[in-house]
């Protein structure tokens, strides 16, 4: 496949991919969909190797293959089907993320592709509106699906699982419409170019990324180097407990290694190995240049080695919420403070640490239930050359801030401060990124959950710079100021604040 076909091909198939996220982001019920596009949308081959990519949420696409084969292998594939899941033990990320599967035959009957998606959903039941609950077991947090057939029944399940109901539903349909619009997208593209023709361009697109990623690690050349971190707490008097990669490059290959991983533990910071593997990914995608086609063939060069039962690859009943928001940054942390090791002045400082969690639920002034969930921005890593970003989402997170207009419109409580956080990175030649502060002012009562990491430990600086600061969460009442834990549920009542501040990057280098 030459430069030029690369080119067609590439845009081709992630054209595809990008309207059917349209699709889903204009047909969503959902603030948390259609505001924050806290979703992702994918093609695959028939064997089920990514072909192709939206730049939705990198947490997501990295694992969503791992769904796509649950669902292949659990069902013959048929047309006009669709396969809907959430397990995390099954290639999920934690429960409110589920994921519809469909596969795509040409005019003769032949399986040629599958499209799939994976949307947030604000609530799926649980312990705790919104999902992400303080949980000592999986089905503390909602609804769990293995791979099943979607019907009108199944989705009838989900939305009596949800406080939400009717907003799952509409979410739900919208699923559907994204993968109908990218099967239908396809199927004429199968007509227009041939079927085989255009599989076997699919294939070569896969080789194509195979041999440029090769090639980009051979250029970093051969080593071995070992990083660790921590995570604050379980959230229920655990932690911190290590966080340790042992990285080898050979012959352009990587290889991540988390064997020495702590085993499963009580709260909700364990991730099943799909999120492990996500997180890696996304490292080694960063090392490449933008041309690069993010599809399986570059995963190909990537071995990830965990232990199950253990924090990284967590297996039935370990509660996982938080750890597909939370310890999936911790471990792009280690794994960029591993190369930094070899390459210091080719990886930055690390980011924020934590995608600050706020789920919010109750009755609105109607009596209808309400849930809210949103992640909040921080400060990105200064590097070797230029200053850490203020006020973004960082690494395994992608999506967008809910708008002011659009929060308050839809839920009973509204924003009173949102800015930045002045001197919250880290000092350096280069400094890294302010965090946010984001305050919340209760018109009602409800019920909050913070969830949330970098409350103790900082986010690290490199080559002399200085950490960025840690995070703070505070209820303001009457005027009297509580610090939250890192993990928190808790009553609000009219007029409560609540107020988050989140982490800045880490600067780089000494300061001058």
């Amino acid at each position: 496949m030459n430069p030029i076909q690369v080119e067609i091909y590439r845009h081709l198939f992630s054209s595809i991919a990008e309207e059917m996220g349209v699709t889903l982001m204009r047909s969503a019920f959902s603030p948390n969909i259609k505001e924050r596009r806290d979703f992702s949308c994918a093609l695959f081959d028939a064997h089920g190797e990514m072909v192709a990519q939206a730049a939705h949420i990198p947490v997501h696409l990295g694992s969503t293959a791992m769904s796509v084969d649950a669902a292949r292998l659990a069902f013959k594939p048929e047309d006009g089907t669709h396969v809907i899941l959430n397990d995390p033990y099954a290639g999920g990320t934690h429960l409110p993320d589920i994921t519809l599967v469909t596969p795509v035959f040409d005019d003769s009957e032949n399986l040629r592709f599958f499209v799939a998606n994976r949307a947030h959903h604000a609530d799926v039941g649980g312990i705790s509106a919104g999902s992400l609950p303080l949980s000592k077991h999986i089905d503390d947090e909602g609804i769990r699906i293995p791979p099943t057939l979607l019907t009108d029944d199944v989705v009838e399940q989900i939305c009596a699982a949800s406080r939400t109901p009717d907003e799952r539903r509409g979410d739900l349909t919208a699923q559907i419409a994204a993968n109908l619009r990218g099967a239908q997208r396809l199927k004429e593209q199968m007509r227009s170019i041939g079927a085989i023709e255009l599989a076997q361009n699919a294939a070569q697109l896969l080789a194509f990324s195979e041999s440029y990623m090769r090639s980009v690690l051979r250029e970093f050349g051969d080593g071995s180097w070992t990083f660790e971190d921590v995570m604050d707490s379980d959230g229920h008097g655990g932690g911190p407990y290590p966080i340790r990669c042992d990285l080898t490059l050979a012959d352009g290959a990587l290889t991540a290694d988390f064997r020495g991983a702590p085993r499963q533990v009580d709260g909700p910071i364990n991730v099943p190995k799909a999120v492990t593997v996500s997180a890696v990914l996304y490292v080694v995608r960063c090392l490449a240049p933008p041309e690069l086609p993010s599809n399986g063939g570059y995963m190909r060069c990537v071995k990830i080695l965990t232990t199950p039962g253990s924090l990284f690859d967590a297996e039935f009943p370990a509660p996982v919420a938080i750890g597909n928001v939370e310890t999936s940054q911790r471990i792009t942390d280690v794994v960029f403070g591993a190369l930094a090791q070899g390459f210091p002045n080719e990886v930055p400082a690390a980011s924020c640490g934590s995608m600050n969690n706020i789920t919010i639920g109750g009755r609105d002034a109607d009596g209808k239930p309400f849930a809210y969930y949103e992640t909040i921005g921080g400060g990105s890593g200064a590097m070797c050359g230029g200053h850490g970003a203020s006020g973004i989402q960082t690494h395994m997170t992608n999506t967008l801030n809910t708008p002011v207009e659009a929060l308050e419109n839809a839920y009973p409580f509204r924003l009173e401060r949102y800015s930045l956080r002045p001197n919250s990175g880290g000092a350096g030649k280069w400094r890294g990124g302010d965090g946010i502060v984001r305050a919340y002012r209760f018109t009602s009562d409800a019920t909050v959950t913070v969830m949330t990491e970098r409350r103790v430990s900082q986010p690290y600086g490199l080559e002399g710079g200085a950490p960025g600061a840690p995070g703070r969460n505070r209820l303001i009442r009457d005027g009297q100021i509580t610090e939250l834990p890192d993990k928190h549920t808790f009553d609000v009542f009219d007029g409560d604040v609540v107020e988050i501040l989140t982490p800045g990057g880490g600067g780089f280098g000494s300061p001058v």
